[in-house]
């Protein structure tokens, strides 16, 4: 059996696809990329150099400064990229079209060649399988209803001390997978040749196990 050297999971927020991909990517010795931090990672990285993130020239510098190796080596772990500061700057540097450039030309850079000498790469995000990666060789689409998806962010919430309150969380859930669904440049969809998983009745470990199961189908 030939192990792919390139694994993409998409997937709406709350479903899971990041679990998977980094247990995926440790398992098979692979680099793995959270796609989803990186506008906020540039966002917060154009403010750091003293910059405006809604300027063009300074969020295009702060995107071709992301290094590779250091992104696979947990540099998008920052606890800063989950707070309001990384969000509002993500939403102004990922309205200019350079930066998506950059950025797209990024992902493809890291899944083609990946950093460390690694085996592979897996990438995680919302449009890895159909617009970054269509010709990845695995594919995976990981959802689960909108309850369940809010379920689980609403622990997580509790769990760091966070005000939540679970029908505002549920309300916002469903608009975001509106909004992601129907924009206008990649908008979240399934790949034609991905194994769609819905993680509402399962747990981590089956969901790896599904995984693992259909990758030994496609390269055996």
């Amino acid at each position: 059996m030939t192990t792919p050297r390139l694994i993409t999971v998409d997937g709406p927020a709350g479903a899971g696809k990041g679990t998977l991909a980094r247990r995926l990517a440790a398992h098979f010795g692979f680099a793995h990329l959270d796609t989803g931090k990186l506008y906020r990672a540039v966002g917060l990285g154009t403010l750091a150099a003293g910059g405006d993130p809604a300027e063009p020239g300074d969020a295009i510098a702060a995107a071709r400064a992301l290094d590779p190796a250091s992104i696979a080596r947990g540099g998008l772990e920052n606890p800063e990229l989950a707070g309001d500061t990384a969000a509002s700057a993500a939403s102004k540097v990922a309205a200019i079209p350079e930066v998506r450039e950059v950025l797209l030309s990024f992902q493809r850079d890291f899944a083609q060649t990946p950093p460390d000498d690694a085996k592979g790469a897996v990438l995680d995000g919302r449009d890895t399988g159909t617009i970054v990666c269509p010709d990845a060789p695995v594919k995976f689409f990981i959802t689960a209803s909108a309850e369940e998806r809010a379920t689980r962010r609403h622990k997580e919430l509790l769990d760091r001390g966070e005000t939540s309150i679970y029908p505002r969380v549920l309300t916002d859930m469903k608009e975001r997978d509106v909004r992601d669904s129907t924009r206008a440049i990649a908008p979240l969809r399934a790949a034609d040749d991905a194994r769609t998983i819905d993680t509402s009745e399962m747990d981590a470990d089956a969901v790896f196990a599904a995984a693992l199961l259909f990758i030994a189908e496609r390269t055996d």
